[in-house]
């Protein structure tokens, strides 16, 4: 039986972006299940929204960003703490870093073991890895809610916690004055999701009623296109909300009728593919979701951190003799 290449290291295939102005002063770059990221100018400001694997990768953001806009960036925010949403940040020459006080201490306890990880999953993204002066550290943590004044009659951005889910210390950033969430991944939008880092339970209860009670009319998600008006901002809640269900009930039946971990992988990935198996990054993320999801259920508090060692262990043991073309589905990544 043919082995599927590892995680994403066979997709060295570039994306087609689509820059897109939200609403005045608010963009957001998406590209075909790669990272999103975004912008939303204040008065004489920007604040820029996640930084991208490294400093070359995001200067070909901010080079677009230019063609919009010259205000220098002073606030960068960081969603949370995997490394390919944050090396890039020293391209950015931001006044303030910000993020969760949690997402600080998760870069302190398990940074250079992400980056390697991640280096490994997905080179593509790393563009010139050796551009990167090293682990990105947050000027500014909080533990709630922040709020931005953007000057002039822009209003605030509010940067809010709402809850455990993608890891401990998701925030997403708030435009009440045009209704835009930048939900990072939280919400992913026709997309798969990546879990090897979550609290899954959390996510799919409180965490993402917290997340639609925003009532937002546009949503950026992690990764998949825009989300234009209720619907179909709705929609793609809905689909983060599903696939957590179905892995924690299948995962969770496996489990307690005494299979596997290897059995509760069948199980997820037979009753996850039909609807998402097409989407960027499924075959990629399956096996550390659910090895992620069977330590939870087993009692373990905390994500055990992930190594470039332990990636290949655990896709050896779950993902590598499935079979099918290595490296067929789309990347991107948490």
């Amino acid at each position: 039986m043919a082995t599927k290449t590892f995680a994403s290291a066979g997709d060295l295939t570039a994306k087609e972006q689509t820059l897109e102005v939200l609403a005045d002063g608010v963009y957001a770059l998406t590209a075909e299940g790669d990272p999103n990221i975004g912008a939303i100018e204040g008065e004489d400001f920007l604040v820029c929204f996640e930084a991208l694997a490294t400093p070359v990768a995001a200067s070909r953001w901010l080079a677009r960003l230019r063609e919009l806009t010259d205000k220098p960036v002073r606030y960068l925010v960081l969603s949370h703490y995997h490394a390919v949403r944050v090396l890039g940040a020293s391209a950015f020459g931001a006044e303030v870093i910000v993020a969760h006080e949690r997402t600080r201490a998760l870069i302190a306890e398990r940074g250079q073991q992400d980056w390697q990880s991640e280096l490994g999953r997905m080179p593509r993204l790393f563009e010139q890895p050796d551009s990167i002066p090293g682990l990105t550290w947050p000027t500014l943590t909080f533990s709630d809610k922040l709020s931005i004044d953007l000057g002039g009659d822009r209003g605030d951005l509010v940067l809010q916690f709402c809850g455990r889910g993608h890891t401990e210390g998701d925030i997403v950033a708030w435009l009440p004055a045009s209704k835009v969430l930048f939900a990072g991944d939280l919400v992913e939008a026709q997309a798969a999701l990546y879990t090897g880092d979550a609290f899954h339970r959390d996510w799919l209860s409180a965490t993402l009623d917290r997340v639609q009670q925003f009532a937002a009319q546009t949503l950026v998600g992690g990764r998949g296109g825009v989300c234009h008006g209720a619907e179909e901002v709705d929609a793609a809640i809905a689909q983060t909300r599903n696939f957590l269900q179905v892995m924690l009930g299948e995962v969770g039946a496996v489990r307690d009728a005494g299979g596997t971990l290897r059995d509760a992988f069948g199980a997820a990935h037979a009753a996850l593919a039909g609807r998402y198996g097409k989407w960027p990054i499924f075959e990629h993320c399956m096996p550390f979701n659910v090895s992620r999801l069977w330590d939870e259920l087993s009692g373990i508090e905390r994500p055990v951190i992930w190594t470039a060692q332990r990636d290949r262990d655990v896709w050896n043991q779950l993902q590598e003799q499935r079979g099918g073309p290595g490296g067929s589905s789309p990347e991107g990544q948490h």
